[in-house]
């Protein structure tokens, strides 16, 4: 890195005790060379971008992204979406649909695309399927993935399968092993099983059927099977889309007991609820379900303590025609999201506290800490000198609001259209380069975001 600036941003940045302070943010050679806490004139080098009394805030790891569950999206869309959100580097899920990431031969083909088609950058995770998959853990790592993503789950037997316990064990030594994390969607499959087959032999077109097949023990025995299996083999385990309190205090309690465990709460189980359901139906069909109110504010409270140390978005950019069945159980489950990630979660905390510790957390919880846990935080995740120059700038206002139609993803709708966040992000820079501007809207091209591997 040589001596210089390129770009300065002036605004308020984050110090060591949590503050915000005024500060300007020095970017050369598309890293971080200098951060400085002066509300003084800058009359130095390089091109100076000033937002006033907006956070200056490293750009978000969006720790759970489907770009191809379907053939709709893609990863220019998915990553335009992220970059118009703050979102300057997504982990890209392993289910796609014409066949899960879990051999060498589909991992080329995935980093093909990303070559391609990314225009930030993007972190792979791999997948063991069911029958031995497993051994292949660590040659996938030599290859670049960060990470293992597998299902307790039968979503879909062949792009998204379930691994039985017995298996699960082998996975986890396995991924061990290979030094890496593994990542669970847990959900007990067969108390959802049973409770879907009952459900439809009824064809409801009731939005709270959903609900009533997924209840809140079928997580709780799946986040429970995951630690234990965990706590024997010794290995990194990270909890996907947790909804409810009881499952975020079994992982503090994991982890009082020196289990590497942490977990992820999403958007739509701090903003909304079960209710909600009965006015947007289908589109609000996510795995785990939406839960109470209550469940919403012991969300928030773990998100506030650290507990809930990542919040993701689950993007799944399903078009309307795969959520919109009158009868709810045959709609595709998930949401839109990565673009809304940050106004909506950070917006919402910063309405509810302010700039203040929880604050800290909440950030955190989108940047350092899922870019920690897969192994890219040499790079990503924070504003110190040598990091990537990977920046979003989120300004404070009561009056904008989420626009499903400006929306960069492919699906064409948002379960926050209309809704005002108190937050907006209006630019995003990767690697030094600003990609996404509310001024211009999206200047990154596609191939110019790069695969990011562990450090």
């Amino acid at each position: 890195m040589r001596d210089g600036t390129d770009t300065v941003i002036i605004g308020r940045l984050r110090d060591r005790d949590d503050s915000f302070r005024a500060g300007r943010l020095h970017v050369a050679d598309g890293v971080v060379s200098r951060v400085v806490f002066d509300d003084g004139p800058y009359e130095g080098p390089g091109e100076v971008i000033d937002v006033g009394d907006s956070y200056v805030l490293p750009g978000a790891v969006d720790g759970h992204v489907h770009s191809y569950s379907h053939g709709g999206e893609g990863l220019r869309a998915s990553t335009s979406s992220a970059a118009a959100g703050g979102v300057t580097t997504i982990v890209e899920m392993p289910f796609d649909g014409i066949g899960p990431v879990n051999s060498l031969d589909r991992l080329a083909a995935k980093q093909e695309k990303v070559a391609a088609e990314a225009v930030i950058d993007v972190a792979l995770l791999g997948t063991c399927e069911p029958g031995g998959g497993w051994r292949r853990a660590g040659d996938l790592v030599e290859a670049g993935v960060v990470g293992f993503k597998v299902s307790l789950f039968d979503t879909d037997p062949f792009r998204f399968p379930r691994i039985d316990d017995a298996e699960l064990r082998d996975v986890m030594a396995a991924v061990r092993d290979a030094d890496a994390t593994l990542c669970t969607h847990a959900e007990n499959n067969e108390i959802i099983k049973a409770l879907i087959a009952d459900e439809a032999n009824r064809a409801s077109t009731d939005p709270s059927v959903h609900g009533r097949t997924r209840p809140p023990v079928s997580e709780t025995l799946g986040v429970l099977t995951a630690m234990e299996i965990a706590a024997e083999q010794g290995n990194r385990l990270h909890l996907c889309h947790l909804s409810l309190g009881r499952s975020a205090d079994l992982v503090a309690w994991y982890q009082s007991q020196g289990v590497d465990v942490t977990f992820e709460t999403c958007p739509h189980y701090l903003l909304l609820t079960e209710d909600d359901m009965s006015r947007q139906r289908g589109r609000l069909k996510i795995n785990p379900p939406l839960r109470t109110a209550a469940e919403k504010e012991a969300m928030w409270r773990a998100v506030g303590s650290g507990l809930a140390s990542v919040i993701s978005s689950d993007h799944a950019p399903w078009p309307t025609t795969l959520k919109d069945h009158e009868v709810i159980l045959n709609n595709s489950s998930g949401a839109p999201g990565t673009e809304t990630l940050v106004a909506t979660t950070l917006g919402e905390c910063l309405r509810r506290h302010g700039a203040g510790p929880e604050f800290a957390r909440a950030i955190d919880a989108v940047t350092a800490n899922p870019a920690d846990r897969w192994g890219i935080g040499q790079c990503k995740g924070r504003l110190t000198p040598g990091h990537h120059a990977d920046v979003m700038v989120l300004e404070p206002t009561a009056d904008w609001q989420i626009d499903a139609e400006a929306l960069h993803s492919n699906a064409g709708w948002s379960p926050y259209s209309g809704y005002a966040p108190g937050a907006r992000v209006t630019l995003t820079m990767s690697r030094g380069d600003v990609v996404w501007s509310a001024a211009k809207g999206l200047v990154g091209e596609p191939g110019r975001g790069e695969q990011v591997t562990r450090g």
